[in-house]
């Protein structure tokens, strides 16, 4: 049997927000309410706002980060949600993200890092 030590949700969200996508206000509230609805620990935010539009933000917490960058031109953000820890449910964020950015499509690409080999097992 595998064990793993993180998790990484990496997200494509199309046809989000624009008005969201380049807020970066919402965009830090946003990674705040999704760093406790996964049960993570934060430990410091920061976002920049790109001119003309556009935004980059990341949580920072001590299972790893949730990270985000915008296209409002084109409706598009890529996030990565990567947590590490048997009590941090990256998925629990996907609701926060969704309700904020109301993306038309999404899709998850849902990685376990740090595979290891039980003990005992051969490599």
């Amino acid at each position: 049997m595998l064990k793993y030590l993180g998790k990484h949700l990496i997200l494509e969200l199309w046809g989000c927000d624009p008005k969201a996508l380049d807020d970066v206000e919402g965009i830090e509230k946003m990674l705040v309410d999704s760093v406790e609805a996964c049960g993570a620990t934060l430990i410091c935010v920061r976002t920049h706002k790109f001119s003309p539009q556009g935004a980059t933000g990341v949580a920072v917490l001590a299972e790893s980060h949730i990270s985000i960058h915008t296209w409002p031109e084109l409706g598009y953000a890529a996030m990565d949600i990567f947590t590490c820890g048997t009590h941090v449910e990256p998925a629990k964020a996907l609701p926060i993200i969704r309700d904020f950015l109301k993306p038309k499509h999404v899709e998850i690409l849902d990685l376990k890092r740090g595979i290891r080999l039980n003990e005992g097992d051969e490599e």
